[in-house]
């Protein structure tokens, strides 16, 4: 289990970064900058934040904790599974809704709760508000994938090019993103297990994992629909196709590379990674019962 945080290391500050960068730089920049499917789809995501926070921040569940359960029941698995689900679903047409969604995930979900999350002060609680503030800050400005997408961003809207090799390596590491994440959670779920035997850890009950997924395949989605259903009424200019698209996307299990920032930031990964294992297995049943659903 020592080599974990290599692992963990290796998919946050190198592979995934390219990945989103890729996907930056590969999206015309008049699909990054729809407004009517970032905001309705960011209203949905601070919804589902506040909400995740509000009923798990209790007991021995802290801000941090707390911060890192409510990414994980706000944040679909976009970039490795929905993207490429979708444009096979949907038709090419379903991938600029999908990077939206993965920019405002990946800049502001993210930012937020890492935001959240610092609120607990190293020392805990009794941290003043300036020091949580500190916190905040930094872990925000250290996340490393934010950046890269408004890197891939930046390069889409002025049309840099860069050398084949240089564009190979990127691609090589972007390639690596999704196998090593998903190896790095099955590790984590067998460390969890083991310290928990040991006695090194709290043994994670279902009841800290199993409504945090339910909230994420079944609230989400309903969610998603009914406020885009209203924006709509209401005259925004939002896209029928792209409505449908938000919603199987919100439909979708949680994203794996939230458990390598609960590892980074020293959150309970064993338990969110229960979370992303169970929203996983149960989204093979629950995502085919939404494309029934939204396909009539």
């Amino acid at each position: 289990m020592p080599a974990i945080p290599g692992l963990n290391a290796f998919v946050l500050f190198f592979a995934l970064p390219c990945m989103l960068y890729r996907f930056g730089a590969s999206t015309p920049i008049a699909q990054l900058l729809d407004p009517s499917v970032a905001l309705t789809y960011l209203l949905c995501a601070l919804v589902m934040v506040g909400f995740v926070v509000a009923v798990t921040l209790h007991g021995r569940i802290g801000w941090n904790d707390s911060a890192f359960g409510a990414l994980v029941g706000a944040f679909p698995n976009t970039g490795f599974m929905g993207v490429p689900l979708l444009v096979a679903l949907l038709g090419p047409k379903a991938a600029g809704p999908a990077i939206v969604t993965i920019l405002v995930d990946m800049v502001i979900t993210t930012s937020l709760c890492i935001a959240l999350s610092r609120l607990g002060g190293d020392g805990g609680s009794g941290a003043s508000a300036g020091q949580a503030a500190r916190n905040a800050l930094k872990g925000v400005a250290t996340n490393p994938m934010p950046w890269s997408i408004l890197l891939g961003a930046v390069v889409s809207a002025v049309g840099i090019e860069f050398p084949k090799p240089v564009s190979q390596t990127v691609g090589l590491l972007a390639d690596a993103a999704s196998p090593v994440a998903l190896f790095t959670i099955g590790a984590v779920l067998a460390r969890s297990q083991l310290m928990a035997q040991a006695g090194e850890a709290h043994p994670v009950h279902w009841m800290e994992v199993v409504p945090v997924a339910a909230i994420k395949l079944f609230l989400h989605p309903v969610l998603v629909l009914l406020v885009g259903a209203g924006a709509i009424q209401m005259g925004v200019p939002l896209d029928r196709f792209a409505l449908t698209v938000l919603v199987l996307l919100a439909a979708l299990p949680s994203a794996s590379n939230v458990s390598l920032l609960a590892e980074r930031f020293g959150a309970d990964n064993g338990r969110i990674a229960r979370i992303i294992l169970v929203s996983t297995a149960a989204a093979f049943f629950t995502f085919s019962g939404a494309v029934a659903l939204v396909s009539k």
